[in-house]
């Protein structure tokens, strides 16, 4: 059997584009998690990116939060997946915790400081600040959400 497509089918991407990023929900022996205001939208939000293309996962995790704040760290796990349903971006977050460096700016933060997890959340919208909130549950398993950039469009959770 032939199966014939039309131009516009075979242009059609076969798969679709989606994409990758990572951040770290880092959280001091004190109980404060690292958080950034973006420049771009000012926002507040755990520090992380798109994930590079020849980058490991974790890498990517550690590069993204050191470039962001200046502060080193250590992946602990995975915490939870989200994805952005508006613009088709999946985060991974992961629990970090802080291994060196000091606090600093950069052309995409314009304030990074440590907040208790309840300031933090309270500074974030919806979609962001359940990342801190499931960052800091004791499940093992990692949560996924969907949202639309500012708030959950899927309650379950798992």
């Amino acid at each position: 059997m032939l199966l014939y497509m039309s131009n516009s089918d075979r242009q059609k991407p076969s798969t679709p584009l989606h994409s990758v990023s990572v951040a770290g929900v880092v959280v001091r022996e004190d109980g404060r998690v690292l958080v950034i205001r973006r420049a771009d939208n000012g926002r507040w939000e755990p520090p992380g990116g798109v994930l590079e293309r020849d980058e490991a996962i974790e890498d990517g995790v550690c590069r993204e939060v050191y470039e962001e704040t200046g502060i080193k760290v250590r992946v602990d796990r995975l915490t939870g997946v989200y994805k952005n349903m508006t613009i088709g971006v999946v985060a991974m977050v992961f629990r970090c915790r802080p291994d060196g460096g000091h606090e600093q700016l950069s052309d995409e933060s314009t304030a990074v400081t440590w907040l208790a997890p309840d300031e933090a959340m309270a500074a974030m919208s919806e979609a962001y600040s359940v990342r801190i909130a499931d960052a800091l549950t004791d499940d093992t398993a990692p949560h996924i959400r969907t949202h639309d950039g500012r708030n959950l469009t899927d309650q379950s959770g798992n």
